[in-house]
């Protein structure tokens, strides 16, 4: 078993440790609260964990030392760097159910949202007023117990680190990407709701801003980061990291768009087109527009952001954007992003064993297809 398929294991291990001291917590209240503790489960139970894998692997690059931290006997206790790892899957799953809330999506990995599970917890039990109201402030209520108790978890996991200024110095990168991904997902509401007052030449601008703290930081840099602050890495290897994240954490965002609207449904667990639906101002968007005629531009703000786009419709805007040539640009710059993260790896002064595996994981984040 690899080091990566190892920490896998133990995250979920952690997690469900968790969450079932925090479920005999919601228990002893009363059993209502049991919806509480299931749907967590639901969200918490496997997924591709990149976060956690950027996070562990970024602590090995400072720490490592040739041989196998989570193996018997090991100088090396892994308990914090697995309680961090696990902090980043539970505020993803807490980001994850209220972006669910925010773009009124229907499903997620193929099954239904948090709000349709409360909505049909709710309308199954025949309870009064509206069953679309009671999904969406529970699932509210359900993703800020997830962010309260990734806080937590990574404080369970700080609290075992002995070195205490690396312990500050993780708390400080946790704290910095919660306020930078939650300013990121306002800045992707602003821009769904305010491009038409901006100018044209200033959407691409924009729509690069919002990847960047809506996903980039959040989903590469800052969980490198704090597996190296853990590890207690030196200023030049946090930086090497941040200078690998940074760029990786793009591409990783403009693949998600490109499937946001090319996916195939039955690999994304979400419909196909669905970004469309949404009105996801992305790069994708961004260069579409700048390509395109001014009578088909209006045809396209127009019809982005309906809800009820019809299939014909979605396969129609599929076809125009992909005739401008954007797909061809935003996979150039896909490219170019990896490019910049392999070369920033390259001399990066990181355990070699490390950086292998880094520039593995580029591959993965880069050319997924879910």
């Amino acid at each position: 078993m690899t080091q990566g398929s190892r920490l896998v294991d133990l995250v979920q291990t952690r997690i469900d440790e968790f969450l079932d001291e925090r479920s005999t917590i919601l228990r002893s209240i009363t059993p209502e609260l049991e919806p509480l503790d299931l749907f967590s489960r639901r969200f918490l139970s496997g997924g591709k964990r990149f976060r956690a894998l950027f996070c562990y692997w970024g602590w090995e690059a400072v720490g490592g030392r040739g041989f196998d931290p989570f193996a018997d006997g090991s100088e090396r206790d892994p308990f914090p760097i697995v309680s961090a790892a696990s902090a980043l899957e539970v505020f993803h799953a807490a980001a994850l159910v209220h972006d669910d809330i925010i773009d009124n999506s229907d499903t997620r990995r193929g099954a239904p949202a948090a709000h349709r599970l409360f909505e049909r917890l709710h309308a199954d039990a025949g309870w009064l007023r509206s069953s679309d109201e009671f999904g969406r402030a529970s699932a509210i209520l359900l993703g800020d117990l997830l962010l309260g108790w990734s806080d937590e978890l990574l404080d369970e996991g700080l609290d075992a680190l002995a070195d205490r200024s690396s312990a500050r110095a993780a708390r400080a990168e946790f704290v910095r990407m919660r306020t930078e991904v939650t300013a990121g997902q306002y800045l992707d509401i602003l821009a769904e709701q305010s491009w038409h007052t901006r100018p044209d030449d200033e959407q691409r601008a924009t729509a690069e801003r919002v990847i960047t703290y809506k996903a980039a930081k959040y989903s590469v840099e800052s969980p490198l980061a704090l597996g190296g602050l853990i590890a207690g890495g030196t200023p030049a290897q946090i930086q090497a990291l941040r200078a690998f994240g940074l760029p990786l954490g793009m591409a990783y965002q403009l693949r998600d768009d490109l499937l946001g609207v090319f996916g195939d449904p039955k690999v994304t667990g979400k419909p196909s087109g669905d970004d469309l639906r949404e009105g996801k101002r992305t790069m994708l968007i961004a260069i579409a527009r700048e390509r395109l005629a001014a009578g088909p531009r209006t045809l396209l703000d127009e019809l982005m952001g309906d809800p009820d786009l019809s299939e014909e419709q979605i396969r129609m805007l599929q076809r125009t954007i992909s005739e401008t040539g954007a797909v061809d640009e935003v996979e150039a710059i896909i490219a170019g992003e990896v490019g910049r993260a392999r070369e920033a790896l390259a001399d990066a002064p990181l355990g070699s064993a490390a950086r292998t595996e880094l520039a593995s994981l580029a591959t993965t984040v880069s050319r997924r297809s879910s």
